[in-house]
Order: C-alpha cells, then structure tokens, then sequence
C-alpha cells in the first residue's frame, strides 16, 4: 500500500483536502477531494472485514473490523474504499450511516459500527389487542422492509 497523501489543510469531519491561491498540482487536490465525497455521499459497503479482499473493483468500501491485519492494519472501524488502485481510509465520526450490501441494512456510527435490529414483536398479554399487535407488526415490517431496522 502506498503511504496517502498528508495535506497542509483539511476539512475537519471528512479530511477533505482544501485549495490555496496560486497552489500547484490543483488537480491532485481536487481529484482526492472528489475521490473522497464519492466513497462518503451517501455511502454504500459490501460488508465488514478485517483483510485485505483478494481482488477489489474501483470504488469498492468495506467497514474494517476487529483486529484488521496487513494494509488494513490500525484502520479499525475505518471505511477502506478502493481508489486509483489503493485503499483510502475514512474515520467515520458519530451519526455517520452507510448501507451494508452483506447484511442488507443500515449501519450507524456511533463509537462503534451498529445496525439496528427490530423490537420484538408483542406476543400477548391481556392491555394489547390482536389489532395493535398487527399495527405494530405492519410497522415494524414496514421499517425492516426499507432497511431502518433487522430482522
């Protein structure tokens, strides 16, 4: 892996990379400016890994996991986007989403990776009508079928 590109000035969420007056080699700067804002609007991850895939595509993200190892290494709960034919990494920060292709639902930062799951279902008891448990079923399969919660 080669070693990124360290700017003098950057955006303070995302480390986009920002322009000076009368700078050289613009579009280094702004090609790894777009480069980024592609991998984080509205971010999509094939799922979590701790290595390296054995052949990525361009533009290809994955959610580093535990104790990643190889170019992946100290990258922990980083987005790795393949780009230009080497992995970006992309602290995510507190209320980031992304949808995980692998577990087909959203997952949300929040000091770790988490995806939401679905609240159990009622199952009886003598306040709750066989028409609010529907209700509440009809919603909470609603929510799972547009990937706000897992089954």
């Amino acid at each position: 892996m080669t070693t990124p590109i360290a700017f003098q000035s950057v955006s303070a969420r995302h480390a986009l990379p920002f322009l000076f007056a009368a700078q050289a080699q613009k579009e280094i700067i702004v090609n790894e400016a777009i480069s980024r804002i592609d991998a984080l609007l509205h971010p999509v991850v094939s799922g979590t890994r701790s290595d390296v895939p054995p052949s990525a595509i361009e533009g290809e993200c994955w959610i580093v996991g535990a104790d990643p190892v190889d170019d992946w290494s100290g990258s922990e709960n980083a987005i790795a986007c393949f780009t230009g034919g080497d992995w970006t990494f992309v602290e995510p920060v507190d209320g980031m989403a992304c949808w995980d292709l692998s577990a087909s639902a959203r997952r949300i930062f929040v000091g770790s990776w988490q995806t939401p799951v679905a609240p159990e279902l009622p199952s009886g008891g003598a306040t709750v009508d066989a028409e609010s448990r529907q209700a509440i079923a009809d919603l909470v399969n609603a929510l799972t079928d547009v990937g706000i919660l897992r089954a």
